[in-house]
Protein backbone atom coordinates (compact mmCIF):
# COMPACT_ATOMS: atom_id res chain seq x y z
CA UNK A 1 0.00 0.00 0.00
CA UNK A 2 1.13 3.64 -0.56
CA UNK A 3 2.60 5.33 2.45
CA UNK A 4 0.14 8.16 1.94
CA UNK A 5 -3.59 8.67 0.34
CA UNK A 6 -3.84 12.04 0.18
CA UNK A 7 -5.86 13.37 -2.63
CA UNK A 8 -7.53 9.90 -2.51
CA UNK A 9 -11.48 9.95 -1.69
CA UNK A 10 -13.77 6.89 -0.66
CA UNK A 11 -17.76 7.22 -0.09
CA UNK A 12 -19.66 4.73 1.72
CA UNK A 13 -23.36 4.29 1.74
CA UNK A 14 -24.76 2.32 4.37
CA UNK A 15 -28.27 2.23 5.45
CA UNK A 16 -28.56 2.84 9.24
CA UNK A 17 -26.08 3.68 11.72
CA UNK A 18 -23.68 0.79 13.08
CA UNK A 19 -23.54 -1.20 9.49
CA UNK A 20 -20.55 0.85 8.25
CA UNK A 21 -18.53 -0.23 11.57
CA UNK A 22 -19.54 -4.23 11.08
CA UNK A 23 -18.71 -3.78 7.53
CA UNK A 24 -16.23 -1.23 6.80
CA UNK A 25 -14.97 -0.28 10.37
CA UNK A 26 -11.31 -0.84 10.19
CA UNK A 27 -11.49 0.15 6.05
CA UNK A 28 -12.72 3.24 6.90
CA UNK A 29 -9.84 4.11 9.66
CA UNK A 30 -6.79 2.83 7.71
CA UNK A 31 -7.62 4.45 4.91
CA UNK A 32 -8.36 8.18 7.16
CA UNK A 33 -5.63 7.34 8.84
CA UNK A 34 -3.66 7.24 5.80
CA UNK A 35 -4.61 10.79 4.26
CA UNK A 36 -7.49 9.69 2.04
CA UNK A 37 -10.89 11.32 2.54
CA UNK A 38 -13.54 8.74 3.97
CA UNK A 39 -17.01 10.40 3.42
CA UNK A 40 -20.47 8.27 4.84
CA UNK A 41 -23.52 8.53 3.88
CA UNK A 42 -26.47 6.81 5.96
CA UNK A 43 -29.95 6.37 4.74
CA UNK A 44 -31.98 6.32 7.87
CA UNK A 45 -31.46 6.72 11.36
CA UNK A 46 -32.24 2.94 12.52
CA UNK A 47 -35.56 4.09 14.35
CA UNK A 48 -36.84 0.83 14.46
CA UNK A 49 -33.57 -1.20 15.33
CA UNK A 50 -33.74 -4.14 18.44
CA UNK A 51 -32.49 -2.28 21.24
CA UNK A 52 -29.98 -4.84 23.03
CA UNK A 53 -29.36 -1.99 25.71
CA UNK A 54 -32.28 -2.87 28.57
CA UNK A 55 -31.99 0.96 29.90
CA UNK A 56 -32.86 2.53 26.77
CA UNK A 57 -35.38 0.48 26.08
CA UNK A 58 -38.02 3.28 26.35
CA UNK A 59 -36.48 4.85 23.29
CA UNK A 60 -37.96 2.09 21.06
CA UNK A 61 -40.80 2.92 18.21
CA UNK A 62 -43.34 1.15 19.84
CA UNK A 63 -42.89 3.59 23.35
CA UNK A 64 -40.78 6.82 23.10
CA UNK A 65 -39.79 6.58 19.63
CA UNK A 66 -36.38 8.11 20.47
CA UNK A 67 -34.07 5.60 19.13
CA UNK A 68 -33.08 7.78 15.80
CA UNK A 69 -31.68 10.39 17.89
CA UNK A 70 -29.88 8.24 20.30
CA UNK A 71 -28.63 6.43 17.43
CA UNK A 72 -27.05 9.92 15.85
CA UNK A 73 -24.95 9.83 18.72
CA UNK A 74 -23.71 6.56 18.60
CA UNK A 75 -23.01 7.03 14.81
CA UNK A 76 -21.00 10.41 15.83
CA UNK A 77 -19.48 8.37 18.64
CA UNK A 78 -18.15 5.55 16.48
CA UNK A 79 -17.02 7.90 13.53
CA UNK A 80 -14.67 9.67 16.50
CA UNK A 81 -13.42 6.06 17.14
CA UNK A 82 -12.72 5.16 13.70
CA UNK A 83 -11.14 9.08 12.78
CA UNK A 84 -13.77 9.96 10.15
CA UNK A 85 -14.82 13.53 10.18
CA UNK A 86 -17.24 13.78 7.09
CA UNK A 87 -20.07 11.43 7.91
CA UNK A 88 -23.76 12.88 7.02
CA UNK A 89 -27.61 11.44 6.10
CA UNK A 90 -28.96 11.24 2.96
CA UNK A 91 -31.17 14.14 2.30
CA UNK A 92 -30.14 15.74 5.72
CA UNK A 93 -31.36 19.36 5.48
CA UNK A 94 -34.24 18.59 2.83
CA UNK A 95 -35.84 15.93 4.55
CA UNK A 96 -35.00 12.41 5.93
CA UNK A 97 -35.98 8.58 5.41
CA UNK A 98 -37.49 6.89 8.48
CA UNK A 99 -36.27 3.06 9.07
CA UNK A 100 -38.42 0.57 7.42
CA UNK A 101 -38.07 -2.35 9.71
CA UNK A 102 -37.93 -5.60 8.41
CA UNK A 103 -40.19 -6.75 5.10
CA UNK A 104 -43.39 -7.75 5.72
CA UNK A 105 -43.78 -5.21 8.95
CA UNK A 106 -45.94 -2.64 9.69
CA UNK A 107 -43.53 0.00 9.61
CA UNK A 108 -42.75 -0.88 5.90
CA UNK A 109 -45.85 0.03 4.94
CA UNK A 110 -45.05 3.64 6.21
CA UNK A 111 -45.15 6.52 3.68
CA UNK A 112 -41.90 8.11 5.21
CA UNK A 113 -39.69 5.08 5.09
CA UNK A 114 -36.85 4.66 3.37
CA UNK A 115 -37.99 1.57 1.57
CA UNK A 116 -41.02 3.62 0.12
CA UNK A 117 -39.19 6.34 -1.24
CA UNK A 118 -38.89 7.43 -4.61
CA UNK A 119 -35.59 6.02 -6.23
CA UNK A 120 -34.80 9.01 -9.09
CA UNK A 121 -35.41 11.19 -5.90
CA UNK A 122 -33.46 9.58 -3.21
CA UNK A 123 -30.56 9.48 -5.66
CA UNK A 124 -30.90 12.94 -6.55
CA UNK A 125 -29.69 13.62 -3.03
CA UNK A 126 -27.16 11.26 -3.04
CA UNK A 127 -25.67 12.65 -6.76
CA UNK A 128 -25.43 16.02 -4.73
CA UNK A 129 -23.02 14.47 -2.28
CA UNK A 130 -20.68 12.55 -4.93
CA UNK A 131 -20.86 15.72 -7.12
CA UNK A 132 -19.48 17.55 -3.75
CA UNK A 133 -17.10 14.93 -2.54
CA UNK A 134 -16.25 13.98 -5.89
CA UNK A 135 -14.74 9.90 -4.77
CA UNK A 136 -12.86 7.83 -6.40
CA UNK A 137 -14.44 4.41 -5.06
CA UNK A 138 -17.71 3.77 -3.91
CA UNK A 139 -18.44 1.09 -1.38
CA UNK A 140 -22.16 -0.27 -0.48
CA UNK A 141 -23.87 -3.28 -0.06
CA UNK A 142 -25.17 -6.16 -3.11
CA UNK A 143 -28.26 -6.21 -5.02
CA UNK A 144 -30.00 -8.15 -1.85
CA UNK A 145 -28.48 -5.79 0.74
CA UNK A 146 -26.41 -8.43 1.93
CA UNK A 147 -29.28 -10.21 3.68
CA UNK A 148 -32.14 -8.66 2.45
CA UNK A 149 -33.10 -5.96 4.51
CA UNK A 150 -35.29 -3.25 2.99
CA UNK A 151 -33.29 -0.34 3.88
CA UNK A 152 -29.87 -2.64 2.67
CA UNK A 153 -31.14 -3.28 -1.39
CA UNK A 154 -32.96 0.14 -0.77
CA UNK A 155 -29.39 1.46 -0.31
CA UNK A 156 -27.82 -0.05 -3.08
CA UNK A 157 -30.27 0.97 -5.62
CA UNK A 158 -29.71 4.31 -4.80
CA UNK A 159 -26.08 4.22 -4.73
CA UNK A 160 -25.91 1.91 -7.84
CA UNK A 161 -28.80 4.29 -9.46
CA UNK A 162 -26.67 7.42 -8.30
CA UNK A 163 -23.79 6.43 -9.58
CA UNK A 164 -25.28 6.46 -12.73
CA UNK A 165 -26.36 9.69 -12.86
CA UNK A 166 -23.78 11.69 -11.59
CA UNK A 167 -21.67 14.01 -14.06
CA UNK A 168 -18.81 12.67 -11.63
CA UNK A 169 -17.52 9.29 -12.92
CA UNK A 170 -16.44 6.90 -10.06
CA UNK A 171 -13.50 4.93 -11.46
CA UNK A 172 -14.19 2.09 -8.48
CA UNK A 173 -17.13 0.40 -7.01
CA UNK A 174 -17.41 -2.24 -4.91
CA UNK A 175 -19.89 -4.58 -2.83
CA UNK A 176 -19.36 -5.56 0.67
CA UNK A 177 -19.28 -9.04 1.24
CA UNK A 178 -17.89 -11.92 3.20
CA UNK A 179 -16.48 -15.70 1.80
CA UNK A 180 -17.87 -18.61 2.51
CA UNK A 181 -14.89 -20.01 4.36
CA UNK A 182 -15.02 -16.95 6.59
CA UNK A 183 -18.08 -17.49 7.65
CA UNK A 184 -18.21 -21.73 8.42
CA UNK A 185 -15.03 -20.70 10.35
CA UNK A 186 -17.46 -18.57 12.37
CA UNK A 187 -19.81 -20.71 12.61
CA UNK A 188 -17.95 -23.42 14.14
CA UNK A 189 -16.46 -21.31 16.75
CA UNK A 190 -19.88 -19.67 17.58
CA UNK A 191 -21.17 -22.96 17.79
CA UNK A 192 -18.44 -24.22 20.65
CA UNK A 193 -19.86 -21.46 23.01
CA UNK A 194 -23.42 -22.08 22.87
CA UNK A 195 -24.49 -19.81 20.35
CA UNK A 196 -27.10 -20.27 17.11
CA UNK A 197 -26.10 -16.72 15.74
CA UNK A 198 -26.56 -17.84 12.23
CA UNK A 199 -29.88 -19.55 12.70
CA UNK A 200 -28.85 -22.72 10.39
CA UNK A 201 -25.84 -25.36 9.99
CA UNK A 202 -26.43 -24.71 6.05
CA UNK A 203 -23.67 -22.23 4.91
CA UNK A 204 -26.37 -21.73 1.44
CA UNK A 205 -28.74 -20.46 3.67
CA UNK A 206 -26.85 -17.23 4.86
CA UNK A 207 -27.62 -14.68 2.11
CA UNK A 208 -24.35 -12.74 2.75
CA UNK A 209 -21.81 -15.42 2.96
CA UNK A 210 -20.35 -15.65 -1.19
CA UNK A 211 -18.10 -17.84 -2.77
CA UNK A 212 -14.58 -17.42 -2.22
CA UNK A 213 -14.37 -17.01 -6.19
CA UNK A 214 -16.03 -14.03 -5.62
CA UNK A 215 -13.87 -11.96 -3.66
CA UNK A 216 -11.93 -9.66 -5.42
CA UNK A 217 -10.27 -7.89 -2.44
CA UNK A 218 -9.03 -7.84 0.94
CA UNK A 219 -8.48 -5.22 2.92
CA UNK A 220 -6.21 -5.79 6.16
CA UNK A 221 -7.12 -3.61 8.15
CA UNK A 222 -5.64 -5.47 11.41
CA UNK A 223 -3.80 -2.69 12.74
CA UNK A 224 -6.82 -0.73 12.58
CA UNK A 225 -9.07 -3.34 14.55
CA UNK A 226 -9.02 -1.45 18.14
CA UNK A 227 -10.05 1.34 16.86
CA UNK A 228 -12.82 -1.06 15.10
CA UNK A 229 -13.98 -2.30 18.24
CA UNK A 230 -14.34 0.79 20.27
CA UNK A 231 -16.52 1.97 17.10
CA UNK A 232 -19.17 -1.54 17.76
CA UNK A 233 -19.02 -0.21 21.67
CA UNK A 234 -20.20 3.05 20.73
CA UNK A 235 -22.98 1.51 18.80
CA UNK A 236 -24.19 -0.08 22.18
CA UNK A 237 -28.05 -0.40 21.75
CA UNK A 238 -27.39 -2.78 18.61
CA UNK A 239 -24.27 -4.80 19.70
CA UNK A 240 -24.19 -6.28 22.81
CA UNK A 241 -20.38 -6.29 24.67
CA UNK A 242 -21.32 -10.42 26.00
CA UNK A 243 -22.90 -11.09 22.27
CA UNK A 244 -21.79 -12.99 18.78
CA UNK A 245 -19.77 -9.98 17.46
CA UNK A 246 -17.48 -9.64 20.91
CA UNK A 247 -17.78 -13.81 21.19
CA UNK A 248 -16.41 -14.09 17.65
CA UNK A 249 -13.15 -11.83 18.74
CA UNK A 250 -12.40 -13.69 21.31
CA UNK A 251 -12.60 -17.19 19.72
CA UNK A 252 -11.43 -16.29 16.77
CA UNK A 253 -8.89 -13.22 17.39
CA UNK A 254 -9.43 -9.50 16.04
CA UNK A 255 -8.82 -10.75 12.86
CA UNK A 256 -11.91 -11.84 12.41
CA UNK A 257 -12.74 -8.03 12.31
CA UNK A 258 -9.81 -6.56 10.99
CA UNK A 259 -10.03 -8.76 7.75
CA UNK A 260 -13.12 -7.23 5.20
CA UNK A 261 -14.10 -8.44 2.13
CA UNK A 262 -15.19 -6.57 -1.33
CA UNK A 263 -16.71 -7.94 -4.77
CA UNK A 264 -15.48 -5.25 -7.32
CA UNK A 265 -18.53 -4.39 -9.73
CA UNK A 266 -17.13 -1.16 -11.69
CA UNK A 267 -13.58 -1.02 -12.46
CA UNK A 268 -10.96 -2.76 -13.00
CA UNK A 269 -8.81 -5.38 -10.52
CA UNK A 270 -4.96 -3.95 -9.74
CA UNK A 271 -1.88 -4.67 -8.35
CA UNK A 272 -1.20 -5.23 -5.45
CA UNK A 273 -2.33 -8.75 -5.13
CA UNK A 274 -2.25 -11.07 -2.00
CA UNK A 275 -1.64 -15.11 -2.85
CA UNK A 276 -5.21 -15.54 -3.69
CA UNK A 277 -5.41 -12.71 -6.46
CA UNK A 278 -7.11 -10.60 -4.38
CA UNK A 279 -6.62 -6.56 -4.54
CA UNK A 280 -5.06 -5.41 -1.10
CA UNK A 281 -5.47 -2.03 -1.88
CA UNK A 282 -9.16 -0.56 -2.97
CA UNK A 283 -7.51 2.37 -4.58
CA UNK A 284 -4.93 0.22 -6.69
CA UNK A 285 -5.37 2.07 -10.37
CA UNK A 286 -7.18 4.56 -9.20
CA UNK A 287 -5.68 8.01 -11.03
CA UNK A 288 -6.50 10.43 -8.02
Amino acid sequence: MRSSYQGFRALLVHAHPDDETINNGATMALYAALGAQVTLVTCTRGEEGEILTPELSHLSSAESDALGSHREIELANAMSALGIRDFRFLAQGARTYRDSGMMGTDPNNRSDVFWQADLEEAADYLVAVIEEVKPHILITYDEIGGYGHPDHIQAHRVAMRASEKSQWQIQKIYWNTIPKSVIAESMEKLKEIGSDFFGTDNIDEIAFAKADEFIDALVDGNSYVEQKMAAMKAHHTQIALDGPFFALSNNLGLQVWGNEFYTLVKGEKAAPFDEAGRESDLFAGVIA
